[in-house]
């Protein structure tokens, strides 16, 4: 499980939001590479997760997304607690 805190003004950038303008949440990249890439190599996956995290100006550490793609990988659920902060 991985946890990662979130401004609220922010949450956008993780969670799909239809009246948001942020285009491409992380919720969104994680689900079309869970969809593409299982059974692909976590290695493989990781880069793509990080670019991900990168362009939603999200701060994963390398080991939650190491988690994660291991995840993608075997198809297994992933649980990410999430703090919502500035409230």
């Amino acid at each position: 499980m991985g946890e990662i805190s979130v401004d609220r003004q922010h949450l956008d950038h993780l969670l799909a939001d239809p009246a948001s303008t942020h285009e491409h949440p992380y919720q969104r990249a994680y689900s079309e590479l869970a969809a593409t890439h299982r059974g692909r190599p976590p290695a493989e996956i990781v880069p793509l997760l990080r670019a991900a995290a990168d362009r939603t100006l999200l701060g994963f550490t390398l080991a939650d997304l190491v988690d994660q793609a291991e995840a993608i990988s075997s198809g297994a659920p992933y649980e990410l607690r999430v703090r919502v902060t500035g409230l």
